[in-house]
């Protein structure tokens, strides 16, 4: 497995409340990564995001072996989530600094036979062949919860004004749901790992064109945050690739 991950402030946002981790094992065998868009104050915003990763990535890379199957990546990932949610709704209550803060999760498991994606929020997942790409995580945000009522099109999401209020986040609340997906990844494919900062300023066209047209993914990584950049870049951007 390729794997990077870059992450930028933008041209707005004082400082970066995204973070990112990534973690291979010595044979190659298990990737995991998790992107992190921290909400709640410039402060408090970030210490979720970073204590969301943080947990999330010592939690699964503790209990997760690269020879398990989907549902045993699942349950661990699961009880990884509750137990940072958890610890930031705690942090939140007992910390007036972080007082209502919580985070976006996205992140991806990938064992010898497994592929398992779970999110929280509007951070997304994608999954891209060589013919097309396919977003797999589904928002967790007001214009979403629009679009599937037909109150809106999806072009006319992306200039809605409630575009970034999401409905379900980490550590906002005592108990937080996640959704998981499952899919799986053959030679050449490539997995993209985002948050906002990309996905509601880049259209997917001109993110699967930079993904397509091949080379390093390094390369691809800090081509897409150019492309975020040149929008304007108004929020953090963060972008995590692993190609097989």
């Amino acid at each position: 497995m390729d794997l990077c991950a870059i992450s930028d402030r933008g041209q707005v946002r004082a400082i970066n409340q995204d973070v990112c981790r990534t973690w291979q094992d010595e044979s190659g065998a298990m990737t995991v990564i998790v992107v992190c868009d921290g909400m709640g104050g410039a402060r408090a915003g970030n210490v979720a995001s970073t204590m969301a990763a943080d947990l999330f990535m010592a939690h699964v890379c503790q209990e997760v072996t690269p020879d398990m199957n989907a549902a045993d990546v699942m349950r661990s990932i699961r009880e990884a989530i509750a137990f940072a949610n958890t610890e930031i709704y705690r942090r939140s209550a007992t910390d007036s600094d972080c007082a209502g803060m919580g985070t976006t999760l996205v992140a991806a498991v990938i064992t010898i036979s497994a592929t398992v994606i779970v999110n929280i929020g509007d951070s997304r997942a994608y999954h891209a062949t060589g013919a097309r790409m396919v977003q797999i995580t589904k928002d967790h945000s007001v214009v979403e919860d629009m679009i599937d009522r037909g109150d809106i099109t999806r072009d006319e999401a992306y200039l809605h004004p409630n575009r970034n209020l999401i409905t379900r986040a980490l550590g906002t609340s005592a108990a937080v749901e996640p959704d998981f997906f499952f899919i799986s990844l053959i030679k050449g494919d490539t997995l993209l790992l985002c948050t906002d900062g990309l996905s509601s300023v880049v259209d997917e066209e001109r993110i699967f064109n930079e993904i397509r047209n091949g080379g390093d993914i390094t390369e691809i990584a800090q081509k897409l945050i150019l492309l975020s950049i040149a929008a304007g870049a108004p929020d953090n951007v963060t972008v995590a690739l692993c190609r097989k």
